[in-house]
């Protein structure tokens, strides 16, 4: 007979002290305030961030609250990601207000961060002992950002959780619950599109128009609720729903509604995998999605669009001597039923699609020296309205994304002053086929996809 998963009773009073963090005045899932709560390099949690190893996950599904107990400092950290953008060809006007047509410097962006324990290593002096135990259940991931593109500070990726243990049918099992703000954040894997390759890219760069829904359509525009279950280090399975913020609170937090695809109700996310452990490495295949009911652009007068992403994906790693393999497998279907933007004259179909797949392979060598290539392509049916702006209203884009990266202090850590400190080195280079659907011979409206080639050097320095 199955054996019920008994939860302790606990309050959700602390989620007051979370709203009020969110809208103080004021990207990345590898932070160094972790890596102090537990008192080990990054490398313990991460091949190189942020790609996460087995126990990266194991801290994730914890809610972000295993610590050593040695350190007394809150849970802060800084991140800067200083850079330069060369694009194939001038961007004429500027690449964006304030830059130049080409060879730009920028701050990317810059994030302070709250992560880690919800109440760091306090809790025992807020609480008193036994408060604590319950307290140290609750973590955080708090980013905000400053956009040195856009010139404005915005809240970035939130999440708040609270996880335990206990069993399923005598199986052992990690549990949780959490509220955030972008569809897959909380996932423990690199293969969803929250943390997916590559995580930084450059903001003075053509990209391509079409993208589907929960590949970052509504990250920080939306809040949601949900549960999840780790079985047996090998079923994983996660229930949530999410809504888009009201347009006031997303001005308050630095978001800008307009325009924005609003989801209305509820909009119901899945996702269900399977992990097995193989040597010193390990193995996943999973799927997940996201169905929506919208009002494009906010506008409730036509009724709604109705969205509908379904995605698999897999992963494999493999650590060897001083080598470190991460392979990594993402593909989304999207069905798109246009029964609002038809009517407003945004869409030509009464319904596409659209689906997207990105291969990527990331070699590091002694925690150091890393170099990673990524294969991406998207492309769904044509429609003039919706990609006005392409060649034949097609949003085929496909090509290659190569890296490589320097970490000098991947193994060490940083200073003793603010310890665990890290930096990252890395030079990319983005290669397109076809872009928007151009290829890469002119065609008669003057689009060339390799145009948008964009070599792009970055300092992700954390501290």
């Amino acid at each position: 007979m199955m054996n019920p998963m008994k939860l302790p009773s606990f309050s959700f009073a602390p989620v007051w002290l979370v709203a009020g963090l969110l809208l103080a005045p004021s990207a990345s899932q590898a932070v160094p305030s972790f890596a102090r709560q537990l008192d080990m390099q990054c490398i313990a949690c991460h091949t190189e961030y942020p790609l996460l190893n087995n126990l990266g996950r194991q801290f994730k599904l914890t809610g972000y609250t295993l610590a050593a107990g040695n350190s007394e400092l809150p849970p802060l950290a800084v991140m800067f990601l200083p850079s330069f953008t060369h694009s194939q060809l001038s961007q004429a006007g500027g690449a964006a207000p304030g830059f130049k047509d080409n060879n730009n410097f920028a701050l990317t962006q810059a994030s302070l961060f709250y992560a880690g324990r919800l109440f760091g290593p306090y809790a025992s002096d807020l609480f008193g002992k036994d408060g604590a135990k319950i307290a140290n259940k609750f973590g955080i991931f708090l980013q905000t950002t400053y956009d040195g593109i856009a010139k404005a500070w915005h809240w970035d990726n939130a999440e708040l959780r609270f996880a335990s243990t206990g069993e399923i049918a005598g199986r052992p099992a990690t549990y949780g619950f959490y509220l955030n703000n972008n569809p897959t954040l909380q996932d423990p894997w690199n293969s969803t599109p929250a943390w997916g390759f590559p995580l930084t890219r450059s903001g003075l760069a053509p990209t391509p128009a079409a993208a589907t829904l929960i590949d970052g359509g509504l990250a920080q525009q939306v809040g949601g609720a949900g549960a999840y279950v780790f079985v047996d280090d090998s079923i994983y399975l996660d229930v949530a729903a999410y809504r888009t913020l009201d347009a006031r609170f997303q001005q308050k937090v630095g978001i800008d509604p307009t325009g924005e695809t609003q989801v209305t109700g509820l909009a119901p996310y899945w996702r269900a995998a399977w992990s097995h452990p193989v040597g010193n490495g390990s193995v996943e295949l999973g799927t997940f999605g996201l169905a929506a009911s919208t009002y494009p652009g906010r506008d409730a007068s036509a009724g709604t669009d109705r969205l509908l992403d379904l995605g698999f994906d897999a992963q494999v790693q493999a650590a060897f001597g001083r080598h470190d393999l991460t392979a990594l497998l993402s593909w989304i279907h999207e069905r798109e039923a246009w029964n609002a933007s038809q009517t407003l004259g945004n869409t030509t179909n009464r319904a596409d699609h659209l689906q997207s797949l990105k291969l990527t392979l990331d070699y590091l060598y002694d925690k150091t020296y890393g170099a990673a290539v990524q294969f991406f392509t998207a492309d769904g049916s044509r429609d003039a309205l919706l990609y006005a702006g392409s060649a034949a209203g097609s949003p085929l884009s496909d090509g290659l994304v190569l890296q490589l990266n320097y970490l000098p202090f991947n193994k060490a850590g940083g200073p003793a002053a603010w310890s665990r400190s890290n930096v990252k080195l890395s030079l990319q280079y983005t290669r397109y086929n076809r872009f928007d659907g151009a290829s890469h011979n002119y065609d008669g409206l003057g689009h060339n996809a390799a145009d948008n080639n964009t070599l792009y050097l970055e300092a992700w320095i954390a501290f």
